[in-house]
């Protein structure tokens, strides 16, 4: 089934457009894909809604299995990403587990380079 597509064009900072790469690696999904997915939930027509969705998990920490069902990515891409130390999370007795917060905390900062930080625009 065919979809309407529109174009949209956006500038992300350089650390972004980075990390949104590596997902795009790591997942083998296509860039359009991951940041369709990743504001789907967040969109409303004629308005966009960025606060916590609270009544979606509401637990503190997080399985592996959450994140990657919060995050809409695979289990194998977020072991990844935390394997690498890429995402904040801990593994704890052979299980991984996440603080809710830190992962949106991570989410919503993108990947912040070194000279963001020497320019003092790191968050």
């Amino acid at each position: 089934m065919t979809q309407d597509r529109v174009p949209l064009f956006v500038r992300l900072p350089r650390g972004q457009a980075a990390a949104l790469d590596r997902l795009a690696d790591t997942t083998g999904q296509h860039k359009q894909h991951l940041v369709s997915e990743l504001i789907a939930d967040r969109l409303e027509v004629g308005r966009i809604n960025l606060e916590e969705n609270p009544s979606a998990f509401t637990e503190e920490v997080l399985t592996l299995e959450e994140v990657a069902q919060l995050l809409r990515l695979p289990v194998k891409a977020v072991e990844s990403l935390a394997r690498a130390g890429d995402l904040p999370g801990r593994q704890v007795d052979q299980e991984w587990r996440f603080a809710r917060a830190a992962v949106l905390r991570w989410l919503a900062a993108g990947e912040r380079t070194e000279r963001d930080d020497e320019c003092g625009q790191g968050a």
